[in-house]
């Protein structure tokens, strides 16, 4: 971390101020914020933030040249999910990352995991603006990567959302979007695009097309769908959609839903024990593989310590087990038992990885104490076009976990963002 941006931050900060960024954030995105916004931004180098974009594109490129990976991915997606019309790779990617010591007792970044999803694209450029006015952050620190200004960034957004097609006919899918958390991200979305916000359960199917009921009430055909439907949360409350997923409609994906699958912690222990697998990735295996096959193995020979006994009170302190396509951290466990291990069914075991357990450092100073920073990097892809980083999103917490519902009855935690100096030599300490 930059400490002198630390260090004139925190002297400037005022809870006024912070109330009066909330004000603004609520304002500018048309909508109240249903998770908590952290009191600071972060103070990073340039350097950090493009080796972990690095990572990403890496880490892409070797699943999507990884035909075995591929093929056992799209075996896993769930009976009724497997939708037509796949696109050669994803238009949404996001990478996160731990702040980790490296055996030098270098921080270094590690990756928690990779996922071909769209991220909050429109509100986090909302937050870094309310960052920097409302607490007037030095005119040499930028937010953008890979070159981009804010003029350039909504115009490649707009080209992987919207594509070649007339904004009237491309639509933001969700779950009941108005209810949804990241409801802001999509009202800015839509604002700035000029697309419609439409419940996944309303679209309406006539011959080949997909059609959406504009504010008039009139039927538009959809050519394109910006796709924020979690197949997940589909599944858990068991929705029926109005329409065949799996038909071939005459429509584009911008997102195909089969990416989500493709490439998510599904593809951690593939990109874990590739021969040269790249050191961000740590070690992990699926649970079929560590309960019935060499798993143990591999994650012993990965340098993980692992306890010797194999009775059912054998707890596993250095993994943690994360259900494959869960979303939002949910049913992730710390320190599990073998018993609650064998629990799960023979069937399902496949369905989750036993990862090494992180330990986050604590790099951000502030009046609560030293806090995590888990930093994601959020891709674009258009069609047609080459994989580029864009913008990082910051989750602040002191907990096990740095989602927002986490780290809750917390201050200076939360949703944040990441600024660096542009093109400055300023390393970590100065």
């Amino acid at each position: 971390m930059i400490s002198k941006f630390r260090t004139s931050f925190n002297k400037r900060f005022t809870s006024e101020k912070y109330s009066l960024l909330l004000n603004l954030l609520e304002q500018h995105s048309g909508s109240s914020v249903g998770f908590r916004v952290a009191e600071t931004p972060v103070f990073v180098s340039e350097c950090l933030l493009n080796e972990m974009a690095g990572a990403g594109v890496g880490l892409t490129a070797a699943l999507l040249g990884n035909p075995a990976c591929l093929a056992a991915a799209r075996q896993a997606i769930p009976q009724g999910y497997r939708v037509a019309g796949e696109t050669p790779h994803p238009n949404f990617l996001t990478a996160d990352f731990a702040l980790v010591r490296n055996p030098a007792g270098e921080l270094a970044p590690k990756l928690v995991e990779i996922q071909a999803f769209p991220s909050l694209y429109g509100f986090q450029t909302v937050l870094c603006s309310e960052y920097r006015d409302v607490f007037g952050l030095d005119s040499c620190l930028g937010s953008f990567l890979s070159g981009l200004d804010e003029k350039a960034y909504w115009k490649l957004l707009a080209e992987t959302v919207i594509g070649r097609h007339d904004p009237e006919s491309v639509v933001l899918v969700e779950l009941d979007p108005v209810s949804q958390k990241t409801r802001p991200d999509f009202e800015v979305t839509a604002r700035r695009l000029g697309i419609a916000i439409v419940d996944i359960r309303h679209l309406e199917a006539h011959e080949s097309k997909l059609h959406y009921r504009n504010a008039a009430g009139r039927m538009i055909p959809i050519e394109r769908i910006y796709n924020r439907a979690i197949a997940d949360e589909l599944m858990a409350r068991n929705v029926h959609l109005p329409f065949d997923l799996t038909y071939n409609w005459d429509v584009e994906w911008a997102g195909h839903p089969n990416w989500y699958f493709l490439i998510s912690k599904f593809s951690i222990p593939w990109l874990s024990r590739s021969l040269g697998a790249h050191p961000v990735v740590p070690p992990a295996v699926f649970l079929s593989d560590f309960l019935d096959g060499t798993g143990q193995q591999e994650l012993e020979e990965a340098g993980v310590s692992l306890p010797a006994s194999t009775g059912p009170d054998t707890v596993y302190s250095e993994l943690l087990i994360k259900p494959l396509f869960s979303f939002a951290g949910k049913g992730i466990q710390f320190d599990p038992t073998r018993a609650q291990l064998l629990q799960i069914p023979v069937a399902r075991r496949a369905d989750f990885l036993l990862q090494q357990r992180m330990s986050f450092v604590p790099t951000i100073e502030t009046p609560h104490g030293l806090t995590q920073a888990e930093i994601r990097i959020l891709y674009l892809w258009p069609d047609n076009a080459s994989l580029t980083p864009v913008l990082s999103l910051v989750r602040l917490g002191r907990g096990k976990m740095m989602g927002v519902d986490h780290n809750k009855n917390q201050e200076w935690v939360g949703a944040s963002a990441a600024f660096f100096p542009k093109g400055s030599s300023v390393v970590p300490g100065e």
